[in-house]
């Protein structure tokens, strides 16, 4: 099966409606290590991106990723949007040569990772972003390798964002932005046809 504006705007539907399904639990992670406010953010944020497609569907996949992109980055308060804009962004330009989507995810994590600085072992989404388009390269993805790499940042010491300032204090908490990228590729595997 391919990657179709169908299935992704099936897939963005359905990452939706796990932010909005857990946006208080979203927000609950980020009060101890960060505002507070990063499952209304990323809520105001998934909305918005669904009343984009809805309201224009796109007729290229490379389009509709831009769209996907430019919603985040227009109501996503704080870091993440910019971060799963640009995320969004670079799936977007490498769609134009593969709808591969461990070359996608590829592209998707170089880009956070240049945009945010952070590398593996930072405590943020590239805990979760780099890992998985690897399991993605190799052509498969599990829930419990999601939950694996969401998990794996509740030890860690926080070296970027807001929660870098309470240092060894950040660890024993789940990163708020690895946990919504947890609810992305979940809603991937989920959707049918995409893997």
């Amino acid at each position: 099966m391919a990657l179709t504006v169908d299935n992704l705007t099936e897939w963005i539907n359905n990452f939706a409606q796990k932010v909005n399904e857990h946006k208080d639990y979203l927000s609950e992670l980020d009060t101890p290590i960060g505002d507070g406010d990063h499952g209304n953010n990323m809520a105001r944020g998934v909305n918005a991106v669904q009343e984009s497609l809805n309201n224009k569907k796109p007729a290229e996949l490379t389009d509709a990723f831009k769209q996907v992109a430019m919603a985040l980055i227009s109501k996503v308060g704080g870091a993440s949007g910019p971060l799963y804009g640009t995320a969004f962004l670079e799936i977007a330009k490498k769609s134009k040569d593969t709808t591969d989507l461990g070359e996608l995810f590829t592209a998707a994590n170089a880009g956070v990772k240049k945009r945010g600085g952070a590398k593996v072992g930072d405590k943020t989404m590239v805990d979760v972003f780099e890992p998985l388009a690897e399991k993605l390269t190799q052509g498969s993805l599990e829930q419990s390798e999601i939950d694996e790499a969401v998990e794996s940042t509740k030890d860690l010491v926080a070296k970027k964002g807001r929660a870098s300032y309470l240092g060894e204090r950040s660890v024993g908490h789940l990163d708020p932005g690895a946990m919504s990228s947890g609810y992305l590729f979940s809603a991937l595997i989920e959707t049918e046809g995409i893997l």
